[in-house]
């Protein structure tokens, strides 16, 4: 699903701004909680542009294994990234 890559990619690029005002805010000793504020709305970012990829992945790459009967290996990779988050 290349319009959900693009969505994903526009948000990696906005997420690398933000780490850039991050950083300027950090070395200008704004206040801390400006600061946290800023990486939480970041973090944000890329967590969306992360679902994004996942749903790319599960709309292709899993749909596909289902197809060429390689749908095990999938599935216990989506598993692990289940695992992972919880």
């Amino acid at each position: 699903m290349k319009h959900d890559r693009t969505k994903a990619i526009n948000l990696f690029k906005t997420a690398k701004g933000q780490i850039e005002a991050t950083i300027r805010m950090a070395e200008d000793n704004r206040y801390c909680v400006d600061v946290a504020n800023q990486v939480e709305a970041t973090s944000a970012l890329l967590k969306k542009a992360n679902l994004l990829i996942l749903q790319d992945h599960i709309n292709t790459c899993v749909k596909a294994s289902f197809e060429d009967g390689t749908s095990e290996e999938k599935i216990e990779e989506i598993m692990k990234l289940i695992q992972k988050y919880m």
